[in-house]
């Protein structure tokens, strides 16, 4: 029987299969036959070009490439010539890990350093992460002082002298596979280090034992070698290592035209420190090196580090730690960084190179990760003199800005910040780093703090860090110190003194090193805020011709910059985007339509830009950025502007400071001889000018389309190309440091369009014509009478331009954090985006790196569609008013919508008669619409001979593969919801519960039908007994609504939503008005109450936190699937690589068009790629990397027929999604064997006799058992009335998914997620009885003592009793009530919408830390409340023995008023928050009886 195809059947395109070719010459053609085909069906649909456009429309000069080959790089010889970073090369490598160090104070070597390292390294293993073979590691490594004894050993047998331990250098190399080939790279090695003077002094094999390597890491393995050089002719410590360095970089230049050049890598060459790494897991690490396991291996300290890669064919050399640094995260501006730091190249020097400084470039590396990029770029502060820790501060700041703290305490720390802003672009991304150049040994934190770490010190002077606690066996009594490091903090430990300093220490001894803030004073200027201009500029017709040159629709002015001048926020739509790519409409686009935004998915979170806006930046330097390496007041010389966009004032003034020396480049290109050719002649004659200008010592290019008069024959160059060629030439001849650029155009308009001018090398853009456009609005009659009779809020002409430019900062904010990115200055240059629908010709020339997957228009093509605008400007038929292009809404005449009323009225009738006929008319109108999506190219062909229908697998079984979208219950009426679940279980497929829990009468098959209807679910009918109503896949996602135990164990599947097709990376908003109270009780929240699911998956700040998760779920229910729901991008393979290393059992992937409720027009016009390409990338990137069959791929994103499905099948899909057409069809009318994770804690505790007993008989039973930081999710598989005791450190997710009755206590210290996802019971952590240190100051997680970032986050009903937290306690929280009887850190409350807070606040520093944008502050007044908090504190003491709670209580009095009460409005009438309660109550029941 033939069956529907099965993904691992198409491990290869099928020749069979001939694909079409997309219009605009993209590279999808497999012979001309399928070209002659496409053109006969694009014919046969009737589809006509617009005469502009039908010389755009040519099949030739493309390259065949079949649409499903997506090659990971392009070959060599297709790169150009610029240095810009390739995001293909980037994609291919990402990563995140568990990381730590130990360290002695005494700087005495000894091995048990060593030893420690290693067992904690192996505790780190469910922190990292395995290849197919589930025994090739994805990387681990140990760096550590150079082991002078066992060398000098070597040495000795080998007939040496003994080693100078001053003058040695010790390279740990990795040589090529190859015999011959090693061979010839040890001989340009020996050769590099002789002629620069040093004297070689051996090679020593390295011993390792083979037998432990997995089967891919064998077949990668190098050889292992290292070598010993003599410098000679250094003295200084710091010479030599900057020798050393040279040399490196002199071998890596020598080797790179060689073959074997991707095989020769030195871990390290260092006289101090050396690192031993390779593609191993954790624990096999020390058995792999047997130097590891030699007593003469001495180090004073030890960093270490367990690699989790996305990318599944990790290499050794990607291990970590690298030279410098172990990196736990992910750097999400790295194209930009790379970038800055290639044409950084021309102004770096230094005294202390002598002259050499051509020697050490290039500064970076597009195809090694983000991780040896960064810790190369640290390397080279540090080698130009740098310490450690400065070096630090200027690549991963802190969030300076607002910190009551730093600026209040230390003022030069903000001033060191502001200094470097200017001189290098953060380094942005989630990252904890732990670094050492031998003499010092730190770690620090991001700006976010979304990485954990741990540190704790020891009366026998050593000191630990790591990413979790628990790694190491410890004597506790011996604890002197113990704190977490919270976002931008550091620690650092100078192994020569001995000291230890913490953060702000740390901070002060760097910043006071130099005046930075007089240098400011001197020298940095600011631009003052212009007034808006308070009357038009140019008449009506003026406008109107500019904006039908410039591309303007009725759609764009009406709905988007009139929304944003009116209200001052993004204007909001839904159901998704229907419409088709630019590249396959028929329809001219702008250019920036080309580009989709990218957005951050599993490997690291969004930003949150409302709740934690606090740590993000729309500030913008303009100016020369000079030589890094020196300080000065010279680098200071610069204008500092508070956001990217600017009013026509305020560009004045930027032109009128003479420093910056301005040049105003005009943006027009002549057709007066031909169109061909013209458009790439002036961008050549644009990048001439723009060189010229900054070689003559200009620091301003203003690139402005602004003209006295618009000329027929003289359209504007597209701004967005304009200003990416400039970028990319100034970037590829070494001036781009030396001046920044201004777009002034009239060209932009949306949210969208500045992010892609600023990702693209703008720094600021003032947009002339949608000001101008704002004013307009405001003076119009229309607009005036619809204010003066109060339908719309009254603005002035300057507020509505206010409010406009109010509306882009927070889009572009929303837009930053999607991709994780918190400042600007990072964003600007990094090409956050990829492209559907250039062709080479044009990315190579301005969007040079960036991804553009399907080819598309050429420089001439792209030219006729500028011109196809600008000809409406001056055409004598063009309306006098704006045309509507439909790119929003459908409209008759306007763009092609798949969900068009007639395809709804089609479906509707076929689903109302049940009839075949009228289902085959709904088919044909399907067929015969224009091309839609890139599927429409394709059309399958066979060789083989047709075969019985009976032969095929039937139809009843491939339904069952058939699932419905994640819509929640309130997105959608209970009918609709209910009656698709009902559907999809009679025909064995599976529906969806969305985010928000399910009702539980819902669980259980229906048994009182009569008639066909229920008592149980009386609004439906049509029921039959037998039927069920519950969703086969239960969500978790964002927001964590209804996430309950029982919820989950009702799960056949349970999904993790990472993202949303239709919005990827952002959050969503059920409004109040629709929290009735029934799905008020669904997600344990309150009726009336808005409920929010925030942009980051509050549990997933990384790949093992998703790891994690999926192992929570798990337990809480071994018999269910879990699935993992992403978004189709570029590097999306990648990322589903590691999702199914994390044991996910499905991977769902969304296109760009799934359907949504409200959303930003540009999130669902700009974000996200088709499910196409998506499916195909993850598809054969996991069959490369033999993951295919661990997994079910699924897919989804406006399936509308058994074509879409059949494609979906040839591309790899086993399980298909239907979402938005499901709706329509109820009558919504728009509206495997596996890496083994160890034993489990459970299974110990659930094979304990007692404990079954009690559990089966309803006793209870006391328990303790010792517990480890690899035991993780303890309590998940476990529900009964069991009190436990746990002592140790437990590990990630302990008393996860507790169930009331079941309470636990663990004597010691837990990790992150302690009780996620808690549903009732008990949990208290306690610490142990004899410490060395007051509990209170620690971060032991939970009650008796300090809890780290975002406590409480989305807590519902329960209440907790802590003595500290770190930043945003009691984020979206909307329930319950938290106790904080100590410090907290910034931004507490944020969307917090209901329950309580107390938190006292001793040293009166509470009240600039608390968001007030939704709770109000009040002492605890009401006597219910101060009841509440007494008893809470009683029951806590009672508990934990606190002796902070218990001096509370004995001296209440004093107390008591030093509590602040935290009250959202949905609390303030509660008898706890009201002071009047019984007064207030008195007078409601009053005026009940009156109105009687």
């Amino acid at each position: 029987m033939a069956t529907l195809p099965r993904a691992a059947a198409a491990a290869a395109p099928s020749p069979a299969a001939a694909l079409l070719p997309l219009p605009r010459a993209a590279p999808l053609l497999a012979g001309r036959a399928a070209a002659r085909s496409a053109a006969r069906r694009l014919r046969a649909r009737g589809t006509r070009a617009p005469p502009l456009a039908a010389a755009r429309r040519g099949w030739g000069g493309v390259s065949p490439r079949a649409v499903l080959d997506l090659p990971r790089r392009r070959e060599a010889a297709e790169k150009p010539a610029q240095k810009a970073a390739d995001l293909n090369e980037i994609l291919s490598e990402r990563g995140a890990c568990g990381v730590g160090f130990v360290a002695n104070l005494k700087n005495e070597p000894s091995f048990n350093i060593v030893r420690d390292a290693l067992v904690a390294l192996g505790c780190m293993e469910h922190r990292g992460g395995c290849g197919a073979d589930n025994d090739s590691g994805d990387g681990s490594g140990l760096m550590s002082g150079i082991p002078w004894d066992l060398f000098n050993d070597w040495a000795n047998k080998q007939g040496l002298a003994p080693l100078d331990r001053t003058n040695t250098g010790v390279g740990m190399v990795f040589l090529p596979q190859d015999e011959n080939s090693m061979e010839e790279a040890k001989a340009v090695v020996a050769k590099v280090f002789t002629d620069e003077g040093l004297e070689v002094l051996g090679w020593r094999t390295v011993p390792f034992n083979v037998s432990v390597v997995g089967r891919y890491a064998k077949e990668t393995m190098p050889n292992i070698q290292q070598i010993f050089v003599k410098v000679a002719k250094e003295d200084n410590a710091d010479d030599i290592e900057r020798e050393l360095y040279i040399c490196r970089k002199l071998i890596e230049r020598a080797t790179k035209s060689a073959s074997w050049a991707d095989e020769l890598y030195f871990c390290s060459l260092s006289s101090r420190t050396i690192v031993y790494k390779g593609m191993l897991r954790s624990e096999i690490l020390g058995q792999f090196y047997l130097d590891l396991q030699n007593e003469l291996y001495k180090s004073p300290f030890a960093i270490y580090h367990r690699r989790y890669s996305t990318n599944t064919s990790p290499r050794w050399p990607l291990a970590q730690p690298m030279r410098l640094l172990g990196h736990n995260g992910e750097i999400n501006t790295i194209q930009g960084n790379l970038n800055w730091m290639r044409s950084r190249e021309a102004t770096l020097q230094s005294p202390v190179w002598r002259g050499r400084e051509h020697e050490i470039r290039p500064f970076g590396d597009p195809k090694a990760s983000d991780s040896a990029n960064l810790d190369s770029t640290a390397e080279l502060l540090l080698r130009s003199g740098r310490s450690p820790a400065e070096a630090m501060m200027i690549l991963v700041p802190e969030a300076y800005k607002n910190h009551p703290t730093l600026s209040i305490k230390y003022p030069e720390v903000i001033d060191f910040y502001d200094y470097y802003k200017g001189q290098m672009e953060a380094w942005d991304g989630p990252a904890l780093l732990l670094f050492s150049d031998g003499r010092t040994v730190g770690a620090c934190l991001d700006r976010n703090g979304l990485r954990p770490a741990r540190y704790w010190r020891t009366s026998d002077d050593f000191v630990y860090v790591a990413s979790e606690v628990g790694v190491i066996p410890m004597d506790e009594s011996k604890v002197v110190m113990k704190g977490r490091l919270g976002p931008g903090m550091m620690i650092t430990v100078d192994l020569q003194t001995g000291q230890v300093l913490e953060n702000t220490e740390v901070k002060k001894s760097v910043a006071s090193a130099n005046p930075y803030g007089s240098w400011l004073q001197q020298s940095t200027r600011s631009i003052k805020p212009v007034n808006f201009q308070s009357s038009v500029a140019m008449d009506n017709e003026t406008v109107l011709r500019h904006q039908q040159a410039f591309g303007y629709s009725s759609e764009d002015v009406q709905m988007v910059i009139e929304t944003m001048a009116s209200q001052g926020k993004e204007p909001t739509f839904c159901m998704g985007d229907d419409i088709p790519l630019a590249v396959l409409s028929q329809k001219p686009h702008m250019l920036f339509d080309y580009f989709k935004q990218r957005f951050a998915q599993v490997t690291n979170p969004a930003i949150d830009p409302l709740r934690e806006g606090l740590v993000m930046s729309l500030e913008v330097n303009i100016g020369k950025r000079r030589n890094i390496l020196e300080v000065g007041p010279e680098n200071a010389d610069q204008v500092t502007l508070s956001s990217p966009v600017l009013n026509e004032g305020e560009l004045e003034s930027l032109l009128n400071d003479s420093k910056l020396k301005p040049k105003v480049l005009s943006t027009y290109f002549d057709i007066r001889k031909g169109l061909d050719g013209s458009l790439d002649k002036a961008i050549k004659v644009l990048c001439d000018e723009a060189d010229a200008a900054v070689r003559n010592g200009s620091q301003l290019l203003v690139l402005s389309d602004r003209s006295e008069a618009l000329e027929p024959t003289r359209p504007a160059i597209p701004i967005l190309l304009a200003v990416g060629a400039i970028h990319q030439h100034l970037i590829q001849n070494g001036l781009r440091m030396s001046a920044s650029i201004v777009a002034d155009t009239a060209q932009c308009f949306s949210t969208h369009q500045f992010a892609c001018l600023i990702g693209y090398g703008a720094s600021a853009v003032c947009p002339y014509l949608a000001l101008e456009t704002c004013r307009q609005w405001r003076l119009s009659n229309k607009t005036v009478n619809l204010m003066r009779n109060g339908k719309m809020p009254t603005v002035t002409i300057e507020q509505a331009q206010r409010n406009f430019i109010k509306a882009v900062k927070s889009g572009l904010l929303k837009i930053l954090s999607k991709m994780g990115i918190s400042l600007l200055s990072s964003y600007c240059g990094a090409q956050i985006f990829e492209i559907y629908g250039l062709g080479q010709e044009v990315v190579d020339l301005a969007f040079c790196g960036s991804v553009s997957k399907i080819g598309g228009l050429t420089l001439d093509e792209l030219g006729r569609e500028t011109l196809s605008f600008w000809v409406k400007a001056f055409s004598e038929d063009t309306a006098k008013r704006l045309e509507n292009f439909g790119f929003i809404q459908s409209r008759p005449g306007g763009e092609y919508h798949a969900n068009n009323p007639e395809m709804s009225k089609l479906l509707h009738k076929a689903v109302r008669e049940k009839s075949d006929n009228a289902y085959t008319v709904y088919q044909q109108h399907l067929a015969s619409r224009p091309v839609n999506v890139l599927r429409d190219l394709l059309e399958l062909k066979s060789d083989r001979a047709p075969i019985p229908i009976g032969k095929v697998e039937p139809a009843t079984s491939i339904v069952e593969r058939f699932c419905t979208g994640g819509m929640s219950l309130g997105a959608i009426s209970r009918e609709t919801h209910e009656a698709i679940a009902i559907a999809m279980n009679r025909i064995g497929g599976k529906s969806n519960s969305g985010e928000g829990g399910e009702d539980p009468i819902r669980w259980s098959p229906l048994a009182d039908v009569e008639d066909g209807y229920s008592p149980t679910l009386p609004h439906l009918k049509g029921l039959q007994n037998g039927d069920t109503a519950t969703s086969a896949i239960k969500q978790v996602a964002s927001g964590r609504f209804g996430v309950t135990p029982t919820f989950l164990v009702n799960a056949e599947q349970i999904e993790i939503k990472i993202a949303q097709g239709a919005k990827p990376g952002e959050g969503g908003q059920l409004p109040g008005k629709k929290v009735s109270a029934y799905i008020a009780r669904l997600r344990n929240s309150k009726p009336g109450v808005p409920l929010i699911s925030p942009p980051p998956h509050h549990d997933i700040y990384s790949i093992e936190d998703l790891a994690q998760l999926i192992y929570d779920l798990h337990q809480i229910n071994p018999k269910a699937k879990v699935s993992v729901k992403l978004v189709a991008e570029a590097g999306i393979g990648t990322v589903a690589s590691g999702v199914s290393k994390g044991n996910a059992d499905i991977i769902q992937i969304s296109g760009h068009d799934g359907g949504t409720g409200a959303s930003p027009i540009s999130s669902i016009k700009h974000a996200g790629g088709p499910w196409e390409l998506g499916l195909s990338e993850t598809h054969q990137t996991l069959i490369q990397n033999g993951l295919r069959e661990r997994v079910v791929l699924r897919v989804d994103g406006g399936f509308r027929s058994g074509l879409d499905v059949l494609m979906a099948a040839a591309m790899g899909a086993d399980e298909y999604g239907f979402g938005s057409v499901a709706m329509i069809a109820t009558g919504c009318i728009r509206s495997q064997d596996v890496h083994s994770n160890g034993p489990v804690l459970d299974e110990t505790i659930l094979a304990d006799p007692d404990i079954s007993d009690a559990i089966e008989n309803e006793k209870e039973v006391s328990k303790t058992f010792p517990i480890y930081n690899v035991d993780r999710a303890v309590c998940g598989r476990v529900a009964g009335v069991i009190a436990k005791k746990f002592t140790g450190s437990a590990g990630q997710s302990f008393g996860c998914f507790l169930t009331p009755g079941m309470n636990i206590r663990l004597i010691g210290e837990a990790n992150d997620y302690v009780g996620k996802g808690m549903a009732g019971g008990e949990l208290v952590v306690v610490p142990v009885e004899k410490t060395g240190f007051v509990p209170e100051d620690a971060a032991i997680v939970f009650v008796r003592g300090k809890t780290g970032e975002r406590f409480a986050v989305r807590n519902s009903l329960g209440q907790a009793v802590v003595e500290g937290t770190g930043d945003h306690c009691c984020e979206y929280m909307t329930g319950g009530c938290v106790v904080v009887l100590g410090k907290v850190g910034r931004n507490v409350a944020a969307g917090m919408t209901g329950g309580l807070a107390y938190i006292l606040d001793e040293d009166d520093t509470l009240v600039p830390k608390v968001n007030k944008e939704i709770v109000k502050m009040q002492r605890v007044n009401a006597p219910a409340g101060q009841m509440q908090l007494k008893g809470l504190i009683e029951a806590y003491v009672e508990k934990t023995g606190s002796e902070k709670g218990a001096t509370i209580l004995r001296e209440w009095e004093a107390y008591l008023p030093l509590f602040w009460q935290l009250v959202p409005p949905s609390e303030e009438d509660s008898p706890e928050a009201c002071a009047e309660f019984e007064r207030v109550l008195a007078k409601q029941a009053t005026t009940v009886q009156s109105a009687k």
